[in-house]
């Protein structure tokens, strides 16, 4: 196992460090500005990345180019949506994509505003459509970047260190046990069913607000007012009884005829004396 890591691992670590930490920062960027992240995410260029970062220095470095990465690539994805939005969406990568999944990030938007643009970089898909779709909606670059700021730290901490200290310890024990490979493959493993969990927990709780609505469920809405308006109509009008009728000075209220009547009619009760 040990000849196995050191045979992936030695090749990256290999690379100068700045050009590494530069692809790094580079990858991000296409990841969320091109939609590339559809196609190689972005977890797989950064942890890559941090299994060859060699002390303190670089472990600041390239966190520090993944978060500029991001926000440049999300503030490009902004960008284009705001200007070439419908365009993208109509072009053969869009359709590629499927209109329900643009339908998704939009409804998701639409529900939930910021917390959406902060919890879409945490899921796939969503975290390469959702600044295109922020662009082509009226929320202001301003509200976009403070939720998606904090987002991004977040995330590019997360993997960066997670990737230093799995490499950095495998280094140290490989120097004197056989099995420290098995150690390395189980810190990413572990990392990797929790991060798993974790996205799987936020479509969970999110997936209500972006599922289309139930069909017919406003068109339900709309028959029982409909039927609520006939029912009072009908209570004011008793079955079988006449129109009111009409005079030059307008619409006479309808008076109770029968016994009663008689007897609350003064004129009637003159003219029975």
């Amino acid at each position: 196992m040990n000849e196995l890591l050191d045979w992936i691992l030695d090749p990256v670590q290999a690379v100068d460090p700045v050009v590494r930490t530069l692809l790094a920062g580079l990858g991000i960027m296409l990841e969320t500005s091109v939609l590339i992240g559809l196609v190689v995410p972005g977890d797989t260029i950064v942890l890559v990345a941090s299994t060859a970062v060699d002390g303190v220095g670089e472990y600041l470095a390239l966190a520090f180019a993944v978060i500029v990465g991001a926000l440049v690539g999300e503030s490009i994805g902004f960008a284009l949506g705001r200007w070439f939005g419908p365009h993208i969406h109509a072009s053969r990568l869009g359709r590629r994509i499927g209109d329900e999944n643009w339908a998704r990030a939009q409804r998701y938007l639409d529900r939930r505003g910021g917390p959406a643009v902060f919890l879409s970089r945490f899921l796939p898909v969503l975290h390469s459509l959702v600044p295109l779709t922020v662009g082509m909606s009226t929320m202001t670059y301003r509200r976009f970047m403070t939720w998606t700021v904090p987002a991004c730290i977040l995330w590019a901490f997360a993997y960066v260190t997670v990737g230093w200290l799995a490499a950095g310890s495998y280094r140290e024990l490989s120097r004197d046990l056989h099995w420290a490979g098995y150690v390395f493959v189980a810190v990413i493993a572990v990392f990797l069913i929790a991060v798993w969990a974790a996205k799987k927990l936020i479509l969970r709780v999110e997936s209500r607000h972006m599922e289309a609505p139930v069909a017919g469920a406003a068109d339900g809405a709309a028959d029982g007012a409909g039927e609520g308006a006939a029912a009072s109509t009908a209570v004011t009008e008793a079955p079988g009884a006449p129109a009111p009728a009409a005079t030059p000075n307008g619409p006479v209220l309808r008076t109770t005829e029968g016994p009663d009547a008689e007897a609350s009619d003064p004129s009637s009760r003159d003219g029975s004396r």
